[in-house]
């Protein structure tokens, strides 16, 4: 079985947000695509606005192309700066102020029983993957080049690719280049 599975371009779809404030690229959900318990996506900011409400829903988001701060209704304030990140429940609808102008931020949205973690971070060398029971690796490239590996098998990643990585215990994921990526670690449990 093939470890590495890459995302095809032609899967990817953009979609209105619920609140219609902004668009959303969806790069994938599951287990169903509407009924999901997990969905990882790519969110265009070209303007100050709300959030769209997803109640039941944990979410993570990092911004990726330039500073965002997040204005929740309790009175807190979250700055984030580009590649880094924050977790709030998505009943939340927080406004989105841009300091810098327009930014994208990447988006995990986990219900039910699916638990996974956002990692967005500069790409210099190798670095080494950890492969737990019942969860799986994501990365999507943002820019420069990288080559991920699980033993024998390899794909090269260039800017915008995206990857599956479905590696078992016992074998060793190492993604190397130089660049910048983001990685998901995802875990269901029923």
């Amino acid at each position: 079985m093939n470890r590495l599975r890459p995302v095809p371009v032609a899967s990817l779809r953009t979609e209105a947000w619920a609140n219609g404030a902004g668009t959303t690229t969806v790069i994938a959900s599951g287990p169903h695509e509407t009924n999901w318990q997990w969905r990882l996506s790519i969110a265009d900011i070209t303007q100050d606005c709300t959030f769209s409400a997803y109640p039941g829903t944990r979410r993570q988001i990092v911004a990726l192309d330039a500073p965002l701060t997040l204005h929740f209704s309790d009175g807190r304030n979250v700055e984030l700066l580009r590649l880094s990140g924050t977790h709030f429940d998505g009943a939340d609808t927080p406004k989105a102020s841009l300091p810098e102008g327009a930014t994208r931020a990447f988006n995990v949205m986990l219900r039910g029983g699916a638990h996974g973690e956002v990692i967005a971070r500069p790409l210099n060398g190798s670095m080494w993957l950890p492969v737990r029971e019942q969860s799986c690796w994501f990365a999507h490239l943002l820019a420069g080049r990288a080559d991920v590996r699980v033993d024998d098998g390899r794909e090269a990643l260039e800017p915008t690719d995206s990857i599956w990585i479905d590696a078992l215990p016992g074998e060793r994921v190492r993604i190397e280049g130089a660049g910048e990526l983001v990685l998901v670690q995802l875990a269901i449990t029923h």
